[in-house]
């Protein structure tokens, strides 16, 4: 499973990372989770399993959605669980439009 999460400039979600990892290896998923900004997202389209985007750049979600329309789902992290980093809730949405998608 590859993750990919999208912010500003790749900064505020590098924590969500790291919480996304923790609950990953706890429920042992194979899980390569990372975090860029949007100007790096757009040319990684093809090489992740699903994209999300911070809350802070949900503005670009038509735009990326465009560009990865039939290679990679893209959905936006929801805003309270971006906002008390949960990263198990966020693994599980990432996990849940993957297997919608397949």
């Amino acid at each position: 499973m590859k993750i990919l999460l999208v912010c500003n400039a790749g900064m505020s979600t590098s924590m969500l990372v790291q919480r996304m990892e923790k609950a990953a290896k706890e429920d042992g998923i194979e899980a390569e989770i990372k975090a860029v900004p949007f100007t790096e997202a757009e040319k990684m389209i093809a090489d992740w399993d699903v994209i999300l985007l911070g809350p802070q750049v949900r503005h670009q979600l038509k735009s990326l959605e465009k560009k990865a329309e039939g290679i990679t789902p893209v959905a936006v992290i929801d805003m309270r669980d971006y906002g008390t980093m949960n990263g198990e809730n966020v693994l599980k949405a990432a996990l849940k439009i993957v297997s919608e998608n397949k």
